[in-house]
């Protein structure tokens, strides 16, 4: 169980109790990891034993992306920062405990520049106005960063002139995208995006393997905790270079190009989200990989076409959203039949209810239990599982 000597004590975040989005925040590091090892253990204890929980030697700026939310205040002042947990209200935040520092300095930069350029900020009451949200993202193996400004309109005075500000102040920005959001809506991110500087894209480097990231594609958030879990989930894969694996739940193909990687003999990958299919396909092409491919489409609907057609899966790759898997899914997974099942998850509860489906409905049993710490000073906790068919050579 990793600790570190930087423990965050009660009141060290000036926002703490506003915020809400670093729930643990009132304990020490060590306290966090023993109450998410009891948490995993309490769900998950009935189907095996679970290992101590891998947590993090720095505990502090893990998130590669940071999004912040713009509004002006009754005295006329602009404002970035995070909405309040549960709420539509925006907290003001220049400096986060948990995210890049880097990038924390962009958006501060950012709102600092807009009144000399007469941009306004977005009001979500009468519509109108220009900055709604900023959206970094930086690879911390490349250093590379992506500036996103999602705008209420599409048009932008000034604006090459505003990037060229922007780039003198942080030359590590790399690229610089305009996403138009013009909708009543809570989603960050709208269809209509234009590249102002840049290739529109960053890269990073996971695993020993380099990955496209765009402004829309998933790709996990702490990258040293990432490498932690897919190493583990691919000494769980136990992977001898003849088998056909899934990598269901894609995104942008991070889990099943290291895969394809480390000796399997085919992956296949599935994923709704059709920015991140593209990007997962030049992710492939990028790390000279042959032994890969992509499918757009719900990971459920795939895998039970994947079934009705008679097909063979050795190994089954599985990293759902919080709400876990679908019953069609789990059905067709048991259908299928593959020998290896590594169930990547980043909601224990929802985890808890997938394998107890799956146990009661095919042999499948639980061999290993592995929680990880991918997100400190918040609730949340990861697990990757290990199951099995009974009689397989796990």
């Amino acid at each position: 169980m990793s600790q570190t000597k930087n423990h965050i004590q009660n009141g060290s975040c000036p926002v703490y109790k506003k915020c809400g989005g670093c729930q643990l925040q009132n304990l020490s590091y060590p306290e966090q990891l023993r109450f998410k090892q009891s948490k995993v253990i309490k769900l998950l204890k009935g189907f095996g034993r679970v290992q101590p929980i891998i947590g993090m030697d720095n505990p502090y700026h893990y998130r590669n992306k940071v999004q912040a939310a713009f509004f002006t205040n009754r005295q006329g002042r602009i404002v970035s920062g995070v909405y309040q947990s549960g709420t539509h209200h925006i907290v003001g935040i220049d400096s986060c405990q948990i995210e890049d520092v880097l990038a924390d300095k962009i958006i501060v930069a950012v709102r600092k520049l807009l009144p000399s350029f007469r941009l306004t900020t977005y009001n979500e009451d009468t519509g109108k106005g220009f900055l709604r949200h900023v959206l970094v993202k930086r690879g911390f193996a490349t250093n590379e960063v992506m500036l996103v400004l999602v705008t209420g309109s599409a048009i932008f005075p000034s604006k090459n002139h505003f990037v060229k500000e922007i780039v003198k102040q942080f030359p590590q920005i790399t690229t610089v995208v305009q996403n138009v959001n013009p909708y009543r809506t809570n989603l960050v991110l709208g269809d209509k995006q234009t590249v102002l500087y840049g290739s529109g894209t960053i890269e990073d480097i996971l695993c020993g393997c380099r990955f496209r990231i765009s402004p829309k594609s998933f790709y996990q958030i702490n990258p040293v905790q990432t490498e932690i879990l897919y190493n583990k989930a691919m000494e769980y894969a136990d992977l001898k270079g003849n088998e056909t694996v899934l990598d269901a739940y894609c995104g942008i193909g991070t889990i099943g190009i290291v895969a394809a990687k480390r000796g399997a003999g085919q992956v296949i990958g599935v994923e709704l989200n059709g920015d991140a299919v593209r990007d997962a396909k030049q992710n492939a092409k990028a790390n000279g990989l042959q032994n890969i491919r992509f499918y757009k489409g719900d990971a459920g609907a795939f895998m039970q076409a994947v079934a009705e057609e008679g097909e063979h899966l050795d190994v089954v790759m599985m990293d759902p959203p919080r709400a876990g898997s679908s019953v069609p899914f789990l059905n067709a997974l048991i259908q299928l039949s593959p020998e290896t099942v590594v169930y990547i998850s980043c909601n224990p509860e929802t985890l808890a209810r997938d394998l107890h489906y799956l146990q009661r409905h095919s042999n499948y049993r639980v061999r290993s239990i592995q929680p990880v710490d991918m997100f400190p000073h918040t609730a949340h906790v990861e697990s990757v599982v290990l199951m099995s068919r009974v009689g397989s050579r796990q």
